[in-house]
């Protein structure tokens, strides 16, 4: 029986965290436009999202826009059998960064959000130097 590397499972965790991130901005999402809007084909324009709703939104998109990248990178790491000390903190970095990035997005503080936003790349950039 084989058991999973930390990196694998900061990738299943990072699953996790992209349905959190979904669900948040789909409740505030509903919350503003109603669940008739939610159910709905949703071909009516609708007025912008206020202000914390188009930010998990904003959130959401960035979270997609990373995670591929990630993903792709521990898988590579494990089908290699690269498992060093860059890819095990790299792949921690990442997680523990968009866990914190979104509830800093939220909060509207850009500055922070950049700097948390590249802390997190640089995992991604860990793991890919641990792969070469």
């Amino acid at each position: 029986m084989s058991t999973m590397t930390p990196e694998l499972l900061m990738l299943a965790l990072s699953v996790v965290l992209g349905f959190v991130h979904i669900i948040v901005s789909a409740c505030a999402t509903t919350r503003q436009y109603g669940s008739r809007w939610n159910l709905s084909a949703r071909d009516a324009p609708m007025p912008p999202l206020d202000v914390v709703a188009g930010r998990l939104q904003r959130a959401l998109h960035n979270f997609l826009e990373t995670f591929p990248l990630f993903a792709v990178a521990v898988l590579i790491a494990d089908a290699i059998n690269r498992h060093g000390w860059l890819s095990l903190w790299g792949s921690q970095i990442y997680f523990y960064a968009r866990v914190i990035y979104l509830p800093v997005y939220a909060a509207g503080l850009p500055v922070v959000r950049t700097i948390v936003w590249s802390v997190a790349t640089l995992g991604i950039v860990m793991v890919l130097i641990d792969v070469f």
